[in-house]
């Protein structure tokens, strides 16, 4: 299946917007546990949402230092979320990830 960058730097930001609001993966070691990508792709990917409106904030947990905390996606611009939960086996198939 060849698949163009466009379409899987797409799929990858709707994926780690669904698993960060799912709960599933909402730091960057979750997220990188979750799907096998490097650090840095998880740092750009969590970066990149704000290209589709998708408003993605730190929270910071209290009392903790060096960045412990989770991620929480606060809007998700014209991007439904529900499209993600019921197309997730395709994009995971597309991205190669488990």
């Amino acid at each position: 299946m060849d698949v163009s960058k466009t379409k899987t730097s797409f799929y990858r930001r709707l994926y780690v917007a669904w698993l960060i609001d799912s709960g599933t993966a909402d730091s960057v070691p979750a997220l990188i546990a979750a799907t096998g990508m490097p650090r840095r792709t998880a740092q750009d990917t969590l970066t990149a949402l704000e290209e589709l409106d998708i408003h993605c904030e730190f929270q910071q947990q209290d009392g903790e230092r060096n960045n412990a905390g989770r991620y929480l996606i606060r809007d998700w611009g014209a991007i439904d979320k529900h499209w993600i939960a019921a197309n997730l086996q395709q994009i995971k198939a597309v991205l190669g990830y488990p």
